[in-house]
């Protein structure tokens, strides 16, 4: 099982490694599990593993994990370039390949709400583009629900949001 675990590790160095943005706990899991190489607990537990071994750092918000390389797990990737079959690294070319545009797209648009010290809820909506910014907007609403509808519907409405504002404020 420990190599079996190390392999799915690998995968999981490997996909990060041939990306330039982040990939979240869903898009990580439903690769590995499409290509039916293990069950969503065992990935879930080399992904803890590789937090824990300070090889990948995560970001959650309410809805998701963002997980990004970090230099030691580059480094550690480095040292197994044959434990991962050239099989699998096909399919994680060609994953990528495939849905690229989707992964970033969903990658780039976050909406997260917290509570503020008001007692109201704080709605942060952003757009970005390689880590930078390209809206970043924060609405304060009353209620946990109309926050949790904000952030979804960003999710839905964020790219007629931004060209409304920026007709608005450009013209």
């Amino acid at each position: 099982m420990a190599e079996a675990l190390t392999q799915y590790k690998l995968i999981v160095l490997y996909m990060l490694d041939h990306v330039d943005f982040p990939l979240t706990n869903t898009q990580i899991s439903n690769f590995v599990l499409e290509k039916e190489y293990t069950t969503y607990f065992t990935i879930q537990q080399a992904i803890s593993e590789l937090i824990s071994a300070e090889l990948i750092r995560a970001e959650s918000t309410h809805n998701n994990t963002c997980y990004y390389m970090m230099p030691a797990g580059k480094e550690t990737l480095s040292y197994f370039p044959d434990k991962i079959s050239t099989a699998i690294k096909a399919d994680v070319l060609s994953y990528f390949a495939e849905n690229k545009i989707e992964l970033k797209q969903e990658i780039s648009v976050i909406a997260d709400y917290y509570k503020t010290t008001a007692q109201e809820y704080a709605v942060r909506c952003q757009i970005k583009e390689k880590e930078r910014p390209l809206i970043d907007l924060t609405i304060t609403v009353k209620t946990k629900e109309q926050a949790e509808a904000a952030c979804s519907n960003w999710q839905k409405q964020n790219e007629e949001v931004y060209a409304y504002l920026m007709d608005l404020l450009i013209k």
